[in-house]
């Protein structure tokens, strides 16, 4: 049986990758500072004998006996609320913690995923975006706590598969949704699902012309399974890339969660992104990879769970 370290293994993404590894009959060791992972996105597998949970900050050294064949990097905060709150531990944990898993990586002589991000391509000049494309990013704005860690993640870890063969991947993931996000995660799909259910205003940022492409997490994960297992070391792009302008977006939530909310436009945030749209090709060349679950069947999947937390 292999066994698989996730950092950041107690949040969104990371709670629904130690699913799937467990139910792949790897040992799953979930590393995790609980500043933005929840304990109850992990409760469900307190008595699964193949998982461990470890409270930890991995921007301090990592030390584990016994063989580990697997590393997959998700400690980081991940939205704009919860990375400018902790925006030292957002420098941090994209330096010392990405340096610290990929020295005990090649100490391990273990596969290494780092969970990167459409971010480092900042406010982009090129659409779609694709692996190539250098990026437009302001290194020293409000967002670059998680732009820029991000970018010296991946410079990092191409460091050490050029210099120390370490077998890297990386996925720049672009925005996911699904069951186990926080309501007040700050991303605009928490944001409109829980302005919707309450029948509050929904909050559009500038004209509402800006446009994201939303991808569910159980297509994610897939993608970063198939990632992880591959022969790839090149970055490459994981999302939908079925694409909506924030205003559209705001529209098919009012319609699927049969809501009375109006619309609210607010300033855009300084650097926000005008254009997010992944190109996919090299995800369906190399990793055979398509994302499946619609946008409109996610959300009613994402709304059903926003409505049980809500009522709990």
């Amino acid at each position: 049986m292999k066994t698989v370290l996730i950092t950041g293994g107690a949040g969104f993404i990371g709670s629904h990758l130690c699913d799937l590894f467990l139910s792949k009959n790897y040992k799953v060791i979930c590393l995790d500072n609980l500043i933005t992972g929840r304990l109850e996105n992990i409760r469900h597998l307190k008595s699964n004998k193949c998982f461990k949970f470890i409270k930890y900050d991995i921007s301090r050294p990592i030390h584990f006996d016994g063989k580990i064949d697997m590393i997959l990097d998700f400690a980081s905060p991940a939205s704009p609320v919860d990375y400018l709150k902790y925006p030292i531990q957002t420098l941090k944990v994209g330096s010392l913690g990405t340096h610290n898993c990929l020295g005990l990586a090649k100490v391990k002589k273990a596969r290494f995923l780092l969970a990167s991000t459409s971010e480092i391509y900042g406010d982009p000049l090129i659409h779609p975006q694709e692996e190539g494309y250098w990026g437009n990013v302001n290194p020293i704005g409000i967002r670059s706590v998680y732009d820029e860690a991000k970018r010296f993640s991946e410079a990092i870890t191409m460091a050490y598969h050029r210099v120390h063969g370490v077998n890297t991947k990386i996925v720049r993931i672009f925005n996911t949704y699904g069951p186990r996000m926080k309501l007040n995660d700050g991303r605009v799909v928490p944001n409109f699902i829980a302005q919707a259910l309450k029948n509050k205003p929904l909050t559009i940022y500038g004209d509402g012309s800006q446009t994201r492409s939303f991808c569910f997490v159980t297509d994610l994960i897939d993608g970063i399974y198939r990632c992880a297992h591959s022969g790839l070391n090149d970055p490459v792009n994981l999302g939908n890339p079925e694409e909506f302008t924030i205003l559209e977006f705001a529209e098919l939530i009012i319609q699927l969660t049969h809501s009375k909310s109006r619309l609210e436009f607010k300033a855009l945030p300084k650097d926000d992104p005008k254009k997010r749209k992944p190109n996919i090709a090299r995800a369906k060349k190399e990793l055979k990879w398509l994302p499946e679950i619609s946008v409109r069947e996610g959300l009613k999947a994402t709304i059903d769970y926003f409505k049980k937390i809500s009522s709990e």
